[in-house]
């Protein structure tokens, strides 16, 4: 038999043509091996009382509880019945309702002091949480109906599975399927179920086998079981896609790039010593590791992340004015145009007459530094196409509209890309395709990332990190204001932005949304709440009140990209005092004079995306100060995560909070892969030491083993675990 081939098995012989096309169609559960690595979310015990105190809102939940009390009510003059059962836990209550038929089938079955397993999807009635004609399983040893008294004995002896479920199949009856298909398992099966991890990791960490780590991660005796079966598994995950990497890594260490060294005293040269400050430790010490890596015959792959205003842009100017200097071109590619204009104009600024090349007033070895958006008219776009062609132009900066099929290149050497998050593989795979040979990729970010999130998600790439401020950066206080349980807090805020505007300072007011759509779109659970707070409302309610007398101005996403570039000048230039924004100010924009932040709604937006906004001001010599806006209760979590963002300045700790308050699949970038993770088991924040661990294992494997010839059952989980389209997502990365 074929390694894994019992697990490749489709579900429906084993569990019926029915139940496995609701399993394909809801949870895309398919083969043996798909359900059996549909692990149970958490374990109950026999009495175990599930806290029902915090249950989200039209969400499927499957609860363990006790019925509490258990009525039927008539209604519409006494021709309709229905059965309201009340479960608890002790910290909350939960009201099971059942109409017509249904409410005399299960009303002799549902009465106080039983205990059962709940599911449904929960909602509000009267202010009432409830579950409507839910399923459910007594897990009473008594429930008297022939074999089902053994199911629920069964059941309630046991570590009980809770499986992530849908409206369409309750966790039992995923637990049924699943008990089925480990006892077709039994003899002989599993000897055709490859052991992914080489025997000798498996014995040095004292792991068990897969086929009893899946034995036990469903059919737990102890909570010792679990925790056995949960170490193995862990390891699984992690170390076929630490293989994965490890094997791009190879392959990208095995192409073939043009060395990029820069003259002695070449452009680079001359530009450093212009430059009015001396370059932080971090940035000469990452500065060296990239240029050590353009210097050889191979080609960069680099993740270069840092605090928000720790100069990484100058870092990347110094790499691409490197490869102009060989003799190559470099393009940057920024995530918008109010991005890549704020780009093209700081370098250009920066660079000075090492900018004008073959432009008059240019200095001798100046090079030409073209910007590309898709907004740009004929004859300018026309030229921009024309320098890069000629190689006139030794830097690019664009958006999308460097990805063209009609932008070619003369001999592109580096591609930067700026803000990597905003942009899906393919894009920066066909940017990078443009080049003769493959050219160096410099991925840039300014939101933290946790070590095992970079060794994870970006782990075919090495990793810089620049974690210092500049000298002459100011701390940035952080404050959150309490608008609606404090109003006067809020006009306080208002008056520290007419003090620093007296004090010839500026700021910014950033809000969720424009102001011209037509109804904000509610979550479910927001029902009461009001639509978030827009740009052009806002402005215009500062410029009549608060603010008035005050120069202020709009910025946002659908302005004309002229409108944008004409805004950022003029506030840049201190022509504005005021600039009401959404979040296309959020990275990139640069004006040190800017010292106040107003983020109305702040609850609305997310940890990083608040640290990033926050890093807008302080960018000078004077203080910077950040307000928090929010309406929601101080007890609520959107308050602690604003709460959260005010205590610390550190974005790695920053993101750390945000990580954990996000689902895997998010973290692993499934936007930009098309396939759900691959990770169930292994939590990239709380198993950093199995990630390192399987790190190091795997490049040792893959430095000995390239093709994984003796190894046929890893390179077949490679293919299971690690489908298709996600080896694709890393081989393009």
């Amino acid at each position: 038999m074929d390694p894994m081939s019992a697990l490749d098995e489709p579900l429906k012989k084993s569990v019926g043509g029915r139940t496995a096309k609701v399993l394909a169609d809801h949870l895309d559960l398919h083969t043996v091996g798909d359900l059996l690595h549909h692990y149970p979310r958490r374990y109950a015990e026999r009495g175990e009382l599930t806290r029902l105190a915090d249950l989200p809102l039209d969400e499927h939940v499957t609860v363990v509880a006790e019925i509490a009390k258990a009525d039927k009510r008539t209604y519409n003059g006494g021709t309709g019945v229905r059965l309201e059962v009340v479960v608890t836990d002790g910290s909350g209550s939960l009201t099971l309702v059942f109409f017509s038929k249904a409410a005399h089938a299960h009303a002799h079955r549902l009465i106080p002091g039983r205990r059962g397993m709940f599911s449904g999807k929960v909602s509000v009635f009267n202010r009432t949480r409830q579950l409507a004609h839910p399923d459910y399983q007594l897990l009473d040893a008594d429930d008297a109906k022939g074999g089902e008294s053994d199911v629920a004995a069964a059941f309630a002896n046991q570590q009980i599975p809770l499986y992530p479920a849908c409206k369409q199949i309750s966790s039992w009856q995923i637990a049924q399927s699943v008990q089925t298909v480990l006892d077709s398992m039994r003899g002989t099966s599993w000897a055709g179920v490859g052991e992914p991890l080489p025997a000798a990791l498996r014995e040095a960490r004292g792991l068990a086998p897969l086929s009893e780590a899946l034995e036990k991660i469903h059919r737990p005796r102890t909570k010792a079981d679990i925790a056995e079966a949960r170490d193995r598994l862990k390891w699984d995950e992690a170390y076929v896609l630490q293989v994965a990497l490890a094997r791009r890594r190879a392959a990208d260490s095995a192409l073939p790039a043009t060395p990029r060294v820069p003259h002695a005293d070449g452009l680079m040269t001359t530009f450093d010593t212009r430059l009015p400050f001396t370059l932080t430790e971090g940035q000469q010490k990452v500065s060296a590791e990239i240029f050590a890596d353009l210097a050889t015959e191979h080609p960069m792959h680099r993740l270069l992340q840092g605090e928000v205003g720790s100069g990484k842009t100058l870092v990347a100017l110094r790499a691409m004015l490197a490869v102009v200097d060989s003799g190559g071109q470099a393009a940057m590619l920024a995530p918008t145009e109010v991005l890549a204009q704020q780009h093209h104009r700081s370098i250009t600024e920066m660079m000075g007459d090492l900018a004008g090349g073959g432009m008059l007033g240019g200095a001798e070895n100046a090079t030409k530094i073209v910007l590309l958006t898709g907004s740009m008219g004929v004859p300018a776009r026309r030229q921009a196409l024309l320098d890069l062609i000629s190689g006139d132009a030794g830097i690019v900066i664009g958006t999308h509209a460097l990805i063209e099929d009609k932008v070619q290149f003369h001999d592109l050497g580096l591609v930067v890309v700026d803000e990597q998050h905003r942009f899906g593989v393919e894009q920066r795979d066909a940017l990078r395709a443009k080049a003769a040979k493959p050219p160096h990729l410099l991925v840039m970010t300014a939101t933290p990332i946790p070590r095992t999130v970079a060794m994870t998600v970006f782990g075919d790439l090495e990793t810089s990190v620049l974690d210092q401020l500049p000298a002459g950066r100011s701390p940035i206080a952080t404050h959150v204001v309490p608008a609606k349980d404090k109003p006067h807090f809020l006009s306080r805020a208002w008056e520290r932005v007419r003090e620093e505007v007296s004090k010839g300072h500026q700021a910014y007011v950033v809000c969720p949304r424009i102001g011209d759509e037509e109804d904000a779109k509610k979550k479910p659970d927001d029902a009461e709440r009001r639509p978030p707070l827009a740009v052009l409302d806002i402005a215009e309610q500062l410029a009549a009140g608060p603010l008035a007398g005050l120069r202020v101005e709009v910025l946002h996403g659908r302005m004309q990209p002229d409108a944008k570039d004409d805004a950022m000048r003029r506030f840049a230039a201190g022509q504005v005092d005021v600039l009401v924004a959404t979040t296309v100010i959020e990275v990139g924009v640069n004006v040190p004079n800017s010292t106040v932040m107003v983020i109305m709604d702040a609850d609305r937006f997310g940890v990083s995306q608040l640290h990033q906004l926050r890093g807008r001001v302080g960018r000078g010599s004077a203080p910077g100060l950040c307000l928090l806006v929010s309406e929601a209760h101080e007890a609520s979590p959107a308050r602690q995560r604003l709460s959260a963002v005010a205590a610390t300045l550190d974005g790695f700790e920053l993101s750390r909070i945000d990580l954990e308050q996000r689902r895997e699949g998010d973290v692993l970038g499934q936007a930009q892969s098309g396939t759900r993770s691959s990770l169930r088991m292994l939590t990239v924040i709380d198993d950093e030491e199995v990630i390192a661990a399987a790190r190091d294992e795997a490049t040792a494997l893959v430095a000995a083993d390239p093709e994984l010839a003796d190894h046929p059952d890893l390179r077949s989980a490679l293919e299971s675990l690690v489908d298709a389209d996600r080896e694709e997502y890393l081989d393009k990365g």
